[in-house]
């Protein structure tokens, strides 16, 4: 899988034609969940984008400290759901840790997982903190990598 780094301002129109496709087939096709995607972060966030023969199969969005959580922070984690056999998932993960070390120089890193996703996160030294909540419907819990 490549992976590209930008800023919102670095997404070409296609790109981000196709987070957004992305982001709504995952989120609310497929978790049946209406909510409002589209939330004025967007530009506010760094923009990892994983390719597989030049088709988005991979991303999240990263967000300095301060600017989503105090904590630097990871969301919007998704990877196409036929393409999840592959592990992508933990490369993605990992490319967006390594950005958010090397651009933002920080180790502490927060993020809502999904419940059913804790193991996933807690393989790449996330543990859970707090206790677990609803964020549109769907149970979450807090994550934090330090």
């Amino acid at each position: 899988m490549q992976i590209k780094v930008k800023t919102f301002q670095e997404l070409s129109l296609d790109e981000l034609y196709e987070v957004l496709a992305l982001r709504s087939e995952v989120f609310v096709v497929e978790q049946d969940c209406v909510y409002q995607d589209i939330d004025g972060k967007d530009q506010k966030a760094l923009h990892i984008l994983g390719f597989k023969d030049d088709q988005l199969v991979a991303y999240t969005r990263c967000f300095n400290k301060g600017m989503y959580f105090k904590e630097a922070s990871i969301g919007r984690v998704l990877v196409k759901e036929d393409k999840r056999k592959y592990g992508y998932g933990h490369v993605i993960l990992e490319a967006s840790i390594k950005e958010i070390q090397s651009r933002f120089n920080t180790e502490t890193i927060k993020l809502s997982a999904q419940k059913y996703l804790t193991k996933f996160y807690e393989s790449h030294d996330f543990n859970q903190i707090g206790e677990g909540y609803l964020e549109d419907g769907i149970p979450h819990i807090a994550m934090m990598k330090n």
